[in-house]
C-alpha cells in the first residue's frame, strides 16, 4: 500500500472534490483525501504501478480536471513569480466587452448603436465563448460524473440568458429581447466572485505557506578538494543528502535537520515550535530545519533530507488534517450533493408559477436566470474547509500540531483532562536533593553510584551519573540493569552492588521516602534523593481548567507522597498514583465513559493511554513517534500551548457553525427572493459571487480571534 499525493488543478467548490473522492473511491482507492482549499489529493494505492497512477490521472483529466506532475509542483512552488490568478485573467478577458454592454444602461445615456441588437451580439460572443469554455466545459464533465457542480447553474443561467436575446435577434423582435448584458454579466461577475473568493480562501492559508516558504532555503555546503582543503559552496537545500556536512552562519536559516560537529549557537525555533525564546545549541545537539540562527557559526551533519524533515513532517500532518472532514461537515456535503438538481428544480418551478401568474415569459424566463445564479453550493462547501485551514494553520504557527480535523471538534464537549506527571507537569530534569552514606566515605560512594548509574537510560540515574561523573569509574566484572529493580553490579572480588528502587532495600530498612537505594552485599550503604523540577507554566494552565471548569486529574505511576505533593501544590481535582500503563489504560476506559476525557502525556510511555482517550496530548519533542501516538501535538516543549489548543478547537468549531449558518441562510433567503423578481439575474451572480468571500473573511478572523 503506497499512499499517494498529488496537486489538482480547477476544483472550484465542494462538488469538484466530491467529483474527485468518488472518482477514486469508485478506483478502489482507500483514505481517499481531497481538500479544495488548496487542491490537495491523497489517497492510498494499492499496485502503485505508474500506469495505475497514469490511469487515475487520465480519470481526473475526464473529469475536467488537471493533475499537476510533481516537477510542475515544484517549479510554481519554488518561483519567485507566480502566473496570473486564471479567474483575474478570464475576468479582465471578459470586463471590457462587459462594461461597453451595459452603457445603455446607465440612466439619462442614450448610445443609439449601442442598442443595435447585432452590435450586442457582437459585444457578447467573446464573454460567452470565454464563458462557455470554462463554466460549460466544467459543467459538462461534472454532469459525466454525476456530481453536478455549481458551474451547472452558472452555465445554464448564462446561456438561456444569451439563446433568448439570440432567437429575438433572428426573428427581429426588437429591444424586448435584448438580455445581451445579462449573459455577459452573468459570466464576468461569477469570474469576479471566483477570484475573490480565490484570494480570500488562499489567505486562510497563509500561515502553513509561511512554514512551507522556510523549507526552501540556500545553504552551505562543506567538502573538501584533492589537497583535502575545505571547499565550501552554495547549494539548494532540497539538494542535501543525508550525511552532508554544511556550515550555517549568525542570521542564517538551518537549511535541514542537522547535528552540530562544531561550535555553539543560539537558534530560534520559533517557525516550528512556536517556542520565541532562542536556545542555546552545542556539539552533538540536533537543530531543526527552517529555525534561525540568531547567533554563532556551527559545523553540523546533515540527519534528514527536506522531505523527511521534522518542517516538511509538519507540514504534510496539517495537509492531511485539512483534507479531513469533522463530523459536523456531513450534512452540509450531504445537502451539497443534492443541492444543484434541486435548484434545476426550484428554477423550472419558478417559471412555471411566475409564467402562469404573470402571463408573461420575458419575466419568468429572468426570475428563474436568477434562481440558478444566486444559489451557491459553495458557500456550503467552503464552510468547513476554510475554517479548518485557519485553525489548523495558526496551530502549527504557534507549535500546535493537530493530526486529524476530528480532533478540533471533539474539544468541544472535553469534560476532564487527565495528566500524567513526570515529563507533562514536570520538566523530567532532576537534580539531586539530598544523600545519605554509611561504611564508607563520601568520594568512594559517590565513585560507587555514579559506575552504576551511568549504564541506565533512566532519567533519574542520568541526573545522578552527571552530577557525580568521575574520571576514575569503576570497572565491573558485570552489570545489567534489572527492570523495575534498578542496577546490578559484580566486581573481580564477588562483591554484589545494587543502585535501585526501595525494592531493593526492603528488607534493610523501613523508610521508602527515597528515591534511590545503594547496598552492598546485602547491607544498606547510602540513599539518595532526587526532585523534579514543577514546569514554570503548569499552575497557570490547571487554573485555566479550573476556571473553564474542567475537571483536572493527576494519573502516574510515581509513589504516592510524591504525587500527593505535586496535586496538592498545583490544586489539581484528583490525584492516582503508582498506577501501571495497564492500570492507567483501564483507567482512562472507565473516565471516557463518564464523560469525554483529554490525556496529555509524553507521547510515548502513555502511548496506550493517549490512544484509549477521546483525545490523546502529546508533549514531545517533533518526533515520529510524538506525531503517530497523540491527536494533538505540543511541540514547544511544555503546557503552556494546552489552552491554546483547547481554545483553538472550540473557536473553530463555532466558526464552522457560523459559517454553515451563513451557507443555509443565504440560500433559504436568496433563492425565494429571487424567485418573486426582486433580484435581477446580474445582481444575483455578484451577491453570489461574494457570499463566499464573506465566508473566507469569517474564517481569516480566526488568525487574530482572542481563543483563550
Amino acid at each position: 500500500m503506497e499512499t499517494v499525493n498529488w496537486k489538482v488543478e480547477g476544483m472550484t467548490c465542494s462538488n469538484c472534490a466530491l467529483s474527485i473522492s468518488k472518482y477514486l473511491e469508485k478506483e478502489g482507492m482507500q483514505n481517499v483525501k481531497v481538500n479544495p482549499i488548496d487542491g490537495d489529493v491523497q489517497f492510498e494505492i494499492i499496485e502503485a504501478a505508474e500506469s495505475n497512477k497514469e490511469k487515475l490521472a487520465k480519470g481526473i483529466a475526464s473529469l475536467g480536471y488537471k493533475v499537476q506532475s510533481p516537477e510542475n509542483t515544484a517549479h510554481t512552488q519554488g518561483a519567485g513569480s507566480q502566473p496570473m490568478n486564471k479567474y483575474l485573467r478570464y475576468l479582465l478577458l471578459c470586463l471590457p466587452f462587459t462594461l461597453v454592454l451595459m452603457l445603455h444602461m446607465i440612466p439619462g445615456l442614450h448610445i443609439h448603436w449601442l442598442m443595435n441588437p447585432w452590435v450586442q451580439l457582437a459585444l457578447c460572443i467573446p464573454v460567452f465563448l470565454i464563458g462557455m469554455s470554462f463554466f460549460g466545459r466544467s459543467a459538462w464533465k461534472s454532469l459525466q460524473s454525476g456530481v453536478p457542480n455549481m458551474n451547472v447553474l452558472i452555465a445554464l443561467g448564462g446561456s438561456a440568458a444569451f439563446l433568448y436575446s439570440l432567437i429575438g435577434t433572428l426573428m427581429g423582435q426588437g429591444e424586448q429581447y435584448l438580455f445581451y448584458e445579462t449573459s455577459a454579466t452573468i459570466f464576468t461577475l461569477v469570474f469576479l466572485g471566483y477570484y475573490l473568493e480565490d484570494v480570500s480562501v488562499g489567505s486562510t492559508q497563509s500561515a502553513l505557506n509561511k512554514l512551507a516558504k522556510s523549507q526552501k532555503v540556500m545553504a552551505n555546503m562543506i567538502a573538501f578538494d584533492d589537497q583535502h582543503h575545505e571547499v565550501i559552496f552554495p547549494i539548494e537545500n532540497i539538494h542535501l543528502k543525508h550525511g552532508d556536512l554544511i556550515l550555517i552562519k549568525t542570521g542564517e536559516q538551518v537549511p535541514a535537520d542537522c547535528k552540530i560537529l562544531w561550535g555553539e549557537a543560539s537558534v530560534s525555533e520559533a517557525i516550528v515550535t512556536g517556542e520565541s525564546l532562542p536556545l542555546e545549541k552545542k556539539p552533538k545537539d540536533i537543530i531543526i530545519g527552517g529555525s534561525l540562527v540568531v547567533e554563532g557559526t556551527v559545523k553540523a551533519l546533515v540527519v534528514a533530507e527536506a522531505n523527511q524533515s521534522v518542517l516538511a513532517n509538519i507540514i504534510n500532518l496539517v495537509k492531511k488534517a485539512q483534507g479531513d472532514k469533522p463530523p459536523v461537515q456531513l450534512m452540509a456535503d450531504k445537502i451539497s450533493a443534492v443541492f444543484v438538481p434541486a435548484v434545476l428544480v426550484i428554477a423550472l418551478a419558478t417559471f412555471a408559477i411566475n409564467y402562469f401568474i404573470l402571463g408573461e415569459f420575458t419575466p419568468s424566463l429572468m426570475r428563474s436566470i436568477a434562481v440558478l445564479v444566486i444559489a451557491c453550493p459553495c458557500a456550503m462547501g467552503l464552510a468547513t474547509p476554510a475554517a479548518i485551514a485557519v485553525g489548523l494553520g495558526r496551530a502549527a504557527r504557534n507549535g500546535v500540531l493537530f493530526r486529524n480535523a476530528k480532533s478540533l471538534e471533539a474539544f468541544k464537549t472535553i469534560q476532564q483532562v487527565v495528566f500524567d506527571k513526570t515529563g507533562t507537569l514536570t520538566t523530567g530534569n532532576f537534580v539531586v536533593d539530598g544523600y545519605h552514606f554509611e561504611k564508607v566515605d563520601e568520594a568512594e560512594f559517590k565513585q560507587l553510584v555514579f559506575s552504576m548509574e551511568k549504564f541506565s537510560n533512566h532519567p533519574i540515574a542520568k541526573c545522578i551519573a552527571n552530577e557525580w561523573k568521575t574520571n576514575q569509574p569503576i570497572r565491573w566484572a558485570k552489570i545489567e540493569e534489572v527492570k523495575g529493580r534498578g542496577m546490578r553490579a559484580l566486581t573481580r572480588e564477588g562483591d554484589e552492588y545494587w543502585a535501585g528502587s526501595y525494592e531493593i532495600a526492603s528488607r534493610l530498612t523501613t523508610d521508602s521516602s527515597h528515591n534511590v537505594y545503594i547496598t552492598r552485599n546485602g547491607q544498606l550503604i547510602g540513599w539518595i534523593n532526587v526532585v523534579d523540577e514543577v514546569r514554570p507554566e503548569a499552575g497557570e494552565v490547571i487554573d485555566y481548567l479550573r476556571k473553564k471548569k474542567v475537571k483536572t486529574i493527576l494519573l502516574s505511576g510515581d509513589r504516592k507522597d510524591k504525587c500527593l505533593q505535586l496535586g496538592n501544590t498545583l490544586g489539581m481535582d484528583e490525584i492516582m498514583y503508582e498506577k501501571s500503563p495497564e492500570q492507567k489504560l483501564g483507567i482512562l476506559e472507565q473516565l471516557n465513559q463518564t464523560a469525554p476525557t483529554a490525556m496529555v502525556g509524553d507521547g510515548i510511555n502513555d502511548a496506550p493511554a493517549l490512544a484509549k482517550a477521546s483525545i490523546g496530548i502529546s508533549i514531545s519533542e517533533a518526533s515520529q513517534v510524538a506525531l503517530q501516538t497523540a491527536d494533538v501535538v505540543l511541540m514547544n516543549h511544555g503546557l503552556k500551548n494546552l489552552p491554546l489548543a483547547l481554545g483553538l478547537g472550540r473557536h473553530t468549531l463555532l466558526t464552522i457553525k457560523q459559517n454553515l449558518f451563513w451557507a443555509f441562510a443565504y440560500n433559504i433567503v436568496a433563492i425565494p427572493v429571487a424567485a418573486v423578481g426582486l433580484l435581477t439575474p446580474a445582481f444575483g451572480a455578484l451577491v453570489m459571487g461574494l457570499s463566499d468571500v464573506v465566508l473566507a473573511i469569517n474564517s481569516v478572523r480566526l488568525f487574530v480571534k482572542k481563543v483563550i
